[in-house]
């Protein structure tokens, strides 16, 4: 008799919050964003996962883009991997930041993250699809490895790939963690083998311990309140999603200078204000800081466009009211929150 094999373990479709979820922010908190930058080693996007992927040459233009975007009014922290954690230049990069009050966490690419136990292939580029022991000692050992080179105990989280599991959540809460910004609202990664965030939306919840804070993402255009239930039907549509993007009925705006037009994101900005969303979360990936690391950023025009971006979107934040915030704020607030 043939055996059945054991089904791949992914998350799957992550539940919205239910109504007693959500975070009620204090009043005091006001309208606020974070800026969470996925700080890593640089690799071909387009090769296959790579264990000796861990050069981080690209950490030399942090200090720069760091003052750049404290004089904007943002406050970057820096949510570093293990080949960032672990590299001499990139702690000596980073760390004069960090001793100056910017925030560190962890970011967990499993492929270059010990203990190296698992097969690196496309499904185990996503840490919750590891088993929960392996997923965890990963995570212990990029906790220590912070720790110690930064001084500074990790509390906030991003799986890499934003691919979390079933048990990360109560994983990260039981290790001390209070933050997870893995879930990236209304993008849905499960034809890929990752998680789908497509009922996920922008408001901060607690689930199993811990508090979520979603990427934001808005959508824009004449038909953006039917966006949760009419995006994803267009995904299956040839050329669906452009066409309604092209004739300004419906446009998934995700809040990053990645691929995302600053017009475009000065809209959904805009949108989100409007719908009193208290705080936007913002992001990128350390290695567009210097142009050929990334798609997004090629060439020195691009990387003039990005800086432009940051220009447009800072000053577009402060005349709407929005102010930055910070880890230590995050979690004060959270304390205080209903």
């Amino acid at each position: 008799m043939r055996g059945t094999a054991t089904p791949a373990r992914t998350a799957g479709e992550i539940s919205p919050p239910a109504k007693a979820e959500f975070l009620r922010w204090p009043e005091a908190f006001g309208s606020r964003f974070c800026l969470f930058i996925d700080t890593e080693e640089e690799f071909d996007w387009s090769r296959p996962f790579d264990r000796n992927a861990r050069e981080t040459t690209a950490v030399a233009a942090l200090p720069d883009a760091h003052r750049r975007l404290r004089d904007g009014g943002a406050a970057p922290a820096y949510l570093v991997d293990h080949p960032i954690a672990t590299a001499r230049q990139a702690i000596d990069a980073i760390g004069p930041l960090v001793e100056a009050g910017a925030s560190v966490g962890a970011q967990l690419h499993p492929w270059v993250n010990p203990p190296f136990q698992e097969t690196v292939d496309h499904h185990n580029s996503y840490p919750g699809n590891l088993r929960p022991a392996l997923e965890m000692a990963k995570l212990d050992l990029l906790s220590e490895a912070i720790t110690t080179n930064f001084g500074r105990r990790p509390r906030i989280y991003r799986a890499g790939r934003y691919g979390i599991g079933p048990e990360t959540l109560a994983g990260l809460a039981h290790r001390g963690y209070r933050i997870d910004s893995s879930m990236r609202a209304r993008y849905d990664y499960r034809a890929a083998g990752g998680p789908g965030f497509a009922r996920i939306g922008n408001r901060a919840f607690r689930r199993d311990g811990i508090v979520e804070l979603p990427l934001t993402t808005i959508f824009t255009g004449m038909l953006r309140a039917l966006g949760p239930a009419l995006y994803p039907m267009l995904g299956p549509v040839p050329k669906g999603r452009g066409a309604f993007a092209r004739a300004r009925l419906l446009s998934r705006v995700a809040l990053t200078p990645e691929d995302m037009p600053l017009a475009e994101a000065t809209e959904a900005i805009r949108i989100a204000a409007g719908e009193g969303i208290r705080l936007l979360n913002f992001s990128f990936h350390s290695p567009s800081l210097v142009p050929g690391f990334t798609p997004y950023v090629r060439d020195p025009a691009d990387l003039a466009r990005f800086h432009g971006w940051w220009d447009g979107v800072l000053a577009e934040l402060a005349r709407l009211g929005y102010r930055s915030t910070n880890e230590a704020e995050l979690i004060e607030a959270i304390d205080a929150a209903g």
